[in-house]
């Protein structure tokens, strides 16, 4: 993983939150008899994150009396180091894996509050119809960060296509490539552009969302049981904080994950 400190990139996304946190005019009015929680401000990718927050902003925290703001960041590099900056309270963008990665790398130690949603990934095709059809020496675009990446080679390993170590993270975990795969590691964000170039490629939906891909063009979905699913996540001072704690809460309220089910239809997953 490519941990990055780039403090600047991260200051002027919260610059942008400001003009993205102002409640819309459907915002249901705060009950004056609910206890004021204040403001927490939230990074994460605009979708499937971004679109949780504002769905729980314009109708659960009021009553709970909590305002929430969403600073947008497009990549994942930097959501992690605005927590530790104190430039945002907490980040919904990430697995437990690729947490526990960005804190032995950068020697940091944010914490999980807990698993909100699974972000499915799948592997598309803009030639393919199924996983079948790959051919011998066919090019794989994977991510190019260590949790993704091995993620990727999990699957593939579980449809017996190649074999990999226990854990793994790079290209040199694979011990045995029958059909002689050509594997080319691109950044996760970039991933879904690649398609013309590749016979197929691993997106997380996050990037397949908003590049337009659907599941027509999906010809592997990860299934729900997978351990990667989104966490909530803060420094160790805020993790019990009763603004972090509240909404944790809403991301796993019934409503919230009503909403989930019905706008991606299964691509994302709720935590039941």
């Amino acid at each position: 993983m490519r941990i990055s400190t780039r403090i600047a990139g991260a200051a002027a996304v919260v610059a942008v939150a400001a003009l993205l946190s102002a409640c819309s005019s459907s915002t249901p009015a705060a009950d004056p008899t609910v206890k004021s929680l204040g403001t927490v401000n939230v990074g994460a990718l605009q979708t499937p994150a971004g679109d949780i927050l504002k769905f729980i902003q314009d109708n659960l925290a009021a009553d709970a009396g909590l305002t929430v703001t969403f600073t947008p960041f497009t990549d994942y590099n930097t959501p992690n180091t605005a927590v530790s900056d104190g430039s945002i309270d907490a980040n919904l963008f990430q697995n437990q894996t690729f947490l526990d990665t960005y804190n032995a790398a950068s020697h940091d130690d944010l914490v999980s509050v807990g698993k909100a949603y699974l972000p499915t990934a799948a592997f598309y095709s803009d030639k393919l119809k199924s996983l079948k059809d790959l051919k011998k020496g066919a090019k794989i675009a994977i991510p190019s960060d260590p949790t993704n990446e091995g993620r990727a080679l999990k699957i593939l390993a579980s449809k017996k296509l190649i074999t990999v170590d226990d854990n793994p993270t790079k290209l040199s975990d694979i011990t045995a490539n029958p059909s002689k795969y050509d594997f080319v590691e691109i950044d996760n964000a970039t991933l879904a552009q690649s398609l013309p170039d590749v016979d197929t490629a691993f997106v997380t939906i996050s990037f397949a969302l908003p590049a337009g891909l659907t599941s027509k063009q999906a010809i592997l979905i990860e299934g729900s049981d997978s351990p990667y699913y989104n966490v909530l996540a803060t420094t160790k001072k805020l993790k019990d904080d009763p603004r972090i704690k509240e909404l944790y809460k809403l991301l796993l309220d019934p409503k919230t994950s009503a909403y989930i089910e019905k706008t991606w239809g299964g691509l994302v997953v709720p935590v039941k």
